[in-house]
């Protein structure tokens, strides 16, 4: 059999150890061949391929981003899109795919599964907002790296008696925020899930000030204000998915916190940051776990599928319960956290 692989959306740490687990163990325990889709979903749209063998797959455990490339390529927005790759795949010899990627990437996935494309899906984002697997991989790399930049900027913010805000990703999900804010002691937490109140914050800026302490706001790109406004510099230019582009919230609600308390605050946008680098432990386990089992669908012809972290265990769902609705923060899960921030 000869399988293609691709890795779509943003990128994230873990996504070369979840290659390098498909082709080994497709290579060394199922006798596969492989062909590496470059740039997410334009690779099989335009042919455009790349060797995809052991050797290539050699070193990359620890490396962050993929080795593939990526795009937020989206075929169903290009006329013709799905005919072209069917017959590219056909060309290539191709008689699974393995689609590593996010809600964007498997929802293509699950699209081209109802149409007849041997396809598995492998779910990856730092947002780790894909409702069928507990975790994703590349959340717990980012949730580090913003919890390591929190706990810097404490002493920084202590020494200059400013308060500090620190914007993460999450669109529509507030994960990256809520689990780096509760690790990194900060004391408010704003999520796209529960809308804020800037009058609140402020309140809690000036509380925090009275115990001695210089407040640090950890705040999700997405986050929006209970009142209805919008605090959020959104460009007009959408990608193939329909997203805007998010970005500014830290700016300004920083702003908005010194125009109203008189206190001086800054901004700290983690931005790509968050999205690079070496994966921690746990994502290379995830990713490796995750593509051992994705390959070894592949081999026994469950096609339709993605791989889901439920408890200890990997599972195989429909591609359409993984990609259905997004995972978010529940009230409950938030209100829990409080007690922690102030």
């Amino acid at each position: 059999m000869r399988v293609g692989v691709l890795t779509g959306g943003g990128d994230c740490p873990g996504l070369n150890a979840v290659i390098r687990a498909v082709v080994r163990k497709g290579v060394k325990g199922h006798g596969f061949e492989f062909v590496g889709y470059r740039d997410g979903w334009k690779g099989p749209l335009e042919g455009l391929t790349m060797e995809l063998g052991v050797q290539q797959c050699r070193g990359i455990l620890p490396r962050g981003g993929t080795i593939l490339g990526s795009s937020r390529t989206n075929p169903f927005k290009v006329e013709g899109g799905v005919e072209r790759i069917k017959a590219n795949l056909d060309r290539d010899g191709v008689d699974a795919l393995v689609a590593i990627g996010g809600e964007d990437t498997l929802g293509v996935a699950t699209k081209l599964a109802d149409l007849g494309v041997n396809v598995v899906g492998v779910p990856k984002t730092i947002d780790n907002d894909l409702s069928g697997t507990d975790f994703t991989f590349g959340f717990d790399t980012a949730v580090n790296i913003a919890t390591e930049a929190i706990d810097r900027l404490h002493t920084t913010a202590e020494s200059h008696h400013r308060v500090l805000v620190v914007e993460v990703m999450g669109r529509h999900a507030g994960w990256i925020a809520l689990h780096s804010g509760l690790a990194g002691g900060a004391s408010m937490v704003l999520i796209p899930e529960q809308p804020f109140d800037i009058e609140d914050v402020c309140a809690r800026v000036e509380t925090r000030f009275e115990s001695k302490y210089a407040p640090i706001i950890v705040v999700s790109e997405g986050a929006i204000p209970r009142d209805g406004g919008d605090m959020t510099l959104v460009s007009g230019e959408k990608d193939a998915f329909g997203h805007v582009r998010l970005g500014g919230i830290g700016d300004r609600l920083a702003g908005e916190i010194e125009q109203r308390t008189g206190k001086e605050a800054r901004a700290v946008v983690l931005g790509h940051i968050q999205r690079g680098g070496t994966p921690t432990a746990f994502d290379r386990w995830l990713a490796t776990r995750f593509g051992l089992q994705a390959i070894d669908a592949v081999a026994d012809g469950d096609f339709g599928t993605m791989m889901a972290l439920r408890g200890t265990k990997i599972e195989r769902l429909p591609l359409i319960e993984g990609t259905g609705e997004l995972k978010l923060v529940s009230d409950e899960e938030y209100a829990e956290a409080q007690v922690f921030f102030g």
